[in-house]
């Protein structure tokens, strides 16, 4: 449907771009918004670097790993080890991380107009910031959920309490043997409850968020709906950007929104109806915050 070539909207712009964002957020019947990794990595939450090393040196100095989203993927020798890498990286991404600003500022930006959120984000941070459960559809999984490694039924649990314990108890980068936690159901190993391969769970909630999702759509067909997408990159464009340039075509009362540090773009067909920044997102959100 969309050409292959892509507009990059220039920088140059900035404030009249801050401008017309701010019409769009006064003006809209309803306020959609698509969050990836870039607004949780303007909020504080950096994968790598100084934080990586500050929370898993023995780890980068045993095998040389160099981010926690790399790490999360590789293939450790034993149980006990997987789960002494995954229980730091939950407990400091999903139940220790502070929210960050960026989170406050969008929910004051929208906590008077009729929004939904749909994220690729495991992280938790919309929850945590105060944002209304039932409008959240975390579509890839959740830091703080297990589930059946071979997926041998349709449910997650709750992880907190015993994270908390392997994160206590660990040594040398191993777990107890006991902590290891294993299916209630077939006695395979739990895994998380994040979209890997095919084996993802998606629960009974996963459903129900998904069914208000598709509802929020239904009822603001042909509206004035803006499409706001943050920090969105291009590893699962069909899950937010994608459909939102969709819907935005298919509704002339619909202006599309990309707010990204690298690549802040759209197709040519919905130049018109879009509002692209090229900018650190904590930025502009809090630029939006100006005098509102």
């Amino acid at each position: 449907m969309f050409l292959k070539k892509k507009i990059i909207k220039s920088t140059s712009n900035y404030w009249d771009n801050i401008c017309n964002l701010k019409k769009a957020i006064e003006n809209a019947d309803a306020i959609m918004i698509g969050a990836g990794a870039g607004l949780s990595t303007s909020a504080g939450l950096e994968y790598s670097g100084k934080r990586f090393f500050d929370h898993f040196s023995d780890f980068a100095d045993k095998y040389g790993l160099q981010d926690m989203y790399s790490a999360g993927f590789y293939p450790f020798e034993t149980l006990e080890e997987y789960w002494a890498y995954w229980s730091r990286h939950i407990m400091l991404n999903r139940y220790l991380a502070d929210i960050g600003k960026p989170y406050a500022d969008l929910l004051s930006l929208v906590k008077d107009k009729d929004y939904f959120i749909l994220t690729t984000n495991v992280d938790h941070c919309f929850q945590r910031a105060g944002f209304d459960k039932q409008r959240l559809f975390y579509t890839q999984g959740d830091y703080g959920l297990w589930q059946c490694s071979k997926a041998c039924h349709q449910k997650t649990y709750d992880n907190e309490k015993q994270v908390t314990e392997m994160v206590i108890q660990q040594e040398n980068m191993k777990i107890p043997s006991d902590l290891v936690p294993y299916c209630p159901y077939c006695g395979a190993p739990m895994t998380m409850n994040l979209r890997i391969d095919g084996t993802f769970v998606q629960d009974e909630g996963w459903y129900y968020a998904s069914n208000r999702y598709n509802d929020f759509l239904k009822r603001h067909e042909n509206l004035k709906v803006l499409y706001l997408e943050l920090g969105v990159g291009g590893n699962t464009p069909v899950i937010i950007k994608y459909p939102f340039w969709s819907m935005t075509s298919k509704n002339r009362n619909a202006v599309y929104a990309c707010i990204n540090y690298q690549e802040a773009f759209c197709p040519p067909q919905i130049e018109k109806q879009s509002i692209c920044i090229q900018a650190d997102i904590a930025k502009v959100l809090r630029d939006l915050q100006a005098d509102k």
